[in-house]
């Protein structure tokens, strides 16, 4: 028995002090590139590329992807730029969102929101944290791979995808089930200051539209107010999100349900009104989905206006925007919920890595907003985590920025996930 064992401890033992090789290889490469990362960050952050619009910023990530070095770079059929590292049998994905939200009102930023300045240690500009600082990293991880001339058992796939602030991982629904890019194992590299995430709430909007009877408004009692209707109804959706409870694990928490807008018209101001429409947004949380949370929004207003609930009219939005490539692909507004368990094996090389790394485990949570991990895994069951440079909470935010350390950190993390997968399995 002892001969049968001591060749398999040799090997594994080589194979550790490989490992210990490439992880100093790999800290001391993200410490070289820092400067690096964090200007390929700003020039991403200068280029505009608000949702739909990223045709600029795509074309500039092309162009850093291949001075990386990479083995392939193309641009799929919605736009998004899909780069690789290596031919292994397996796939693995990195994705980054290189879209953002507009930046509101100016009077709140201390400074340009298209500077992309380098100073203090950070990196200014909408973006830098949701979410190009992960793009800017996984450029980084790239160059890296090909330098250490990784050719281990992963493709290590780079997805700089587009539209998600409008309608999260429709990118994704389209990179797996029109171009039949389906990896094993997906990382999203949204903000989580460093911190490895296993899940999100899912997500749905929900449109609701209400019938009253218009009359002359010097004689309200004739008619049949849409908008007391509406209002009866806000109130009830209100009630909802109290009476919304917990996953059973409460690791993702209760959902939530709100009312974002509402329109209430009728023929004139003079009249009382006979239409209303209220917009939600729901989060669905772990066992919840659209038919349930559909439900649940028909019958709590029913009991709120006396309406009949087969008479109230509850629908999900179909998102419709084209983006730069002008390709015709839609979807309706629903993100399902995602999570995957502790001790999977992603999760486990990921808390590997941090540790081999930076001599110390990473926290493991969740987000709080959504990804496009609900495509990648909520529609279609493929394991991810999460880890990425800035904070959560500059998302969306004015005066946004991302810290260089976080930066290099990530850029190291993604170099070395491939090694610590294949010692998982």
């Amino acid at each position: 028995m002892n001969y049968i064992l001591t060749p398999v401890i040799r090997e594994i033992r080589k194979a550790k002090e490989q490992a210990m090789g490439i992880q100093e290889d790999i800290r001391k490469k993200a410490a070289e590139y820092r400067q690096y990362t964090a200007e390929n960050l700003s020039k991403m952050v200068k280029v505009k590329s608000y949702s739909s619009k990223e045709e600029d910023v795509c074309r500039l990530i092309v162009e850093l992807c291949k001075e990386a070095g990479f083995d392939e770079v193309r641009i799929d059929g919605l736009g998004s730029v899909i780069g690789r590292v290596g031919y292994g049998p397996k796939e693995l994905a990195f994705d980054a969102h290189i879209d953002t939200v507009e930046v509101g009102n100016l009077d709140n930023w201390n400074f340009d929101p298209f500077s992309g300045e380098i100073k203090d240690g950070k990196v200014f500009g909408r973006g830098t944290s949701d979410q190009k600082g992960g793009a800017a990293s996984m450029i980084t991880a790239g160059r890296i791979l090909k330098e250490l001339g990784y050719g281990g058992d992963y493709s290590v796939y780079f997805t700089f995808t587009v539209m998600e602030e409008d309608c999260d991982g429709m990118c994704w629904k389209y990179l797996i089930e029109e171009e039949k890019f389906k990896p094993d194992l997906v990382v999203s590299t949204e903000p989580t200051s460093c911190r490895l995430y296993r899940g999100h709430r899912g997500r749905m909007e929900i449109r609701v539209f209400l019938k009253g009877i218009s009359c002359h408004g010097s004689a309200p009692e004739r008619g049949v107010s849409a908008a007391y209707k509406a209002s009866r109804a806000a109130l009830a959706i209100e009630q909802l999100n109290q009476d919304l409870q917990p996953d059973e694990e409460n690791f993702l928490g209760k959902g939530t349900i709100t009312v974002s807008q509402m329109d209430v018209r009728g023929p004139s101001q003079c009249a009382v009104a006979d239409y209303a429409m209220l917009y939600l947004d729901r989060r669905l949380t772990w066992g919840e989905d659209a038919d349930l949370a559909i439900g649940q929004v028909r019958d709590y207003i029913a009991k709120a206006t006396g309406d009949d609930p087969k008479d109230i009219k509850v629908e999900m939005p179909i998102y419709e925007k084209l983006g730069w490539t002008q390709k015709d692909y839609h979807q309706e507004l629903y993100f399902p919920t995602w999570k995957i368990d502790e001790d999977h094996y992603l999760v486990q090389a990921g808390v590997e890595a941090h540790k081999s790394l930076f001599d110390k485990e990473p926290i493991v949570d969740k987000w709080t907003f959504s990804t496009n991990c609900v495509a990648t895994t909520g529609r279609h069951k493929i394991p991810a985590i999460g880890f990425g440079p800035g904070d959560e909470a500059q998302a969306h935010a004015p005066n946004e920025i991302n810290r260089i350390d976080d930066l290099e950190i990530c850029a190291a993390f993604y170099a070395m996930l491939p090694y610590s997968l294949e010692q998982k399995n």
